[in-house]
């Protein structure tokens, strides 16, 4: 526990990942939510009034009654220094940028600003080392603060999987599945009539986002470029009636030739920076290796390290490439609010929220 918790906000926080952003601040030894931010319709109405709350948990008390703000950086003024947006990505496209100049940390769960040069798009057991980029935006955008950014909810747990093998056997083609929650869409999300007793094979952009998110995340930082993996990556994705959890299958190929005991044993072992720093919201283990057959499920696995660790299970040969698996992982919690969260903590370990 820090001896004087820092104050943040939440930009956008009625919406879906909005609520699971003050879930998962509201008890946070680090952070206390100091102002919260949402359209011209709910400012200056009680959070309570306003949001229409989703979550199988309670509004919590500290924020049942505080009062909305604009979602500007005169509105939100000295109530806090970090900001989480959970703001959709045309919004984020105009309103981050403001914050950031402003002097706000901004930690983005927006799609808007990842794959531009010198935004950090961060997984921190993945790429930690990625932060140093904060020092390019600042100096190239002649900004006081920045924005960190955190990939897509599918790309973050296919991505934790991918790691360790990169590292250990150096992946040279990959190939995903995704079976993808409804929560994914946001609320009131895809239609009932729509996804009850049915499948949709096709979710907008989101192939495009799992073919290129990787590619920076597993790559390289040299100076101030990061030059990505070489590693081909093909995606299908579909939505199905799931609540929360997406389950990927995954087939990989490999430059060298591991054995099934050497692929298993680099993934149960996994550990990042998070993991050796015991940040408060990093999982540990990471990675959960099931052995079970018919593991992981959305249902049984979703919550694995409070929703934050990645499950992989039915590892087994491949006839065409090396090896397949099955993945399945939280995707508005680690896959959305909690990777923002876990990259705020990594930030401030690291000494990057230093006055």
């Amino acid at each position: 526990m820090r001896e004087k918790k820092i104050r943040v906000g939440v930009l956008g926080a009625t919406g879906a990942v909005g609520q699971r952003f003050i879930q998962l601040l509201a008890d946070h030894p680090w952070f206390e939510i100091g102002v919260l931010t949402a359209s011209e319709r709910s400012v200056g109405k009680p959070y309570a009034e306003a949001a229409r709350w989703i979550l199988d948990t309670p509004i919590p008390e500290g924020v049942r009654d505080m009062v909305l703000v604009d979602t500007t950086p005169e509105a939100v003024g000295d109530r806090c220094d970090i900001v989480f947006s959970a703001l959709p990505a045309s919004t984020a496209r105009e309103v981050e940028p403001a914050f950031a100049a402003a002097g706000f940390a901004v930690f983005s769960n927006a799609s808007a600003f990842r794959m531009d040069p010198d935004v950090p798009l961060v997984i921190p057991e993945v790429n930690p080392e990625h932060l140093g980029l904060i020092n390019v935006q600042r100096e190239r955008r002649g900004w006081s603060g920045f924005i960190v950014t955190n990939p897509n909810c599918s790309t973050i747990h296919l991505v934790c999987a991918l790691k360790p093998l990169h590292d250990a056997f150096r992946l040279e083609q990959v190939m995903v599945t995704t079976l993808q929650a409804v929560s994914g869409a946001g609320y009131p999300g895809v239609a009932s009539l729509d996804i009850v007793d049915n499948l949709i094979p096709y979710i907008p952009r989101e192939e495009e986002k799992i073919e290129s998110e990787p590619l920076k995340l597993l790559g390289t930082l040299v100076g101030d470029t990061v030059h990505a993996a070489p590693i081909t990556i093909s995606a299908a994705v579909h939505r199905v009636p799931v609540i929360d959890g997406h389950t990927e299958a995954v087939v990989v190929k490999m430059k060298s030739s591991p054995s099934l005991e050497e692929v298993k044993a680099a993934l149960a072992g996994f550990r990042g920076v998070p993991q050796r720093l015991q940040l408060p919201t990093a999982p540990d283990p990471a990675i959960i290796v099931r052995e079970e057959p018919d593991r992981p499920q959305p249902r049984l696995d979703r919550n694995a390290g409070k929703g934050m660790a990645t499950t992989v299970g039915r590892l087994r040969p491949d006839p065409i490439l090396d090896y397949k698996f099955v993945l399945l992982g939280h995707n508005t919690i680690r896959g959305a609010a909690g990777a923002s969260v876990l990259n705020a903590e990594l930030a401030l370990a690291l000494g990057y929220l230093d006055k």
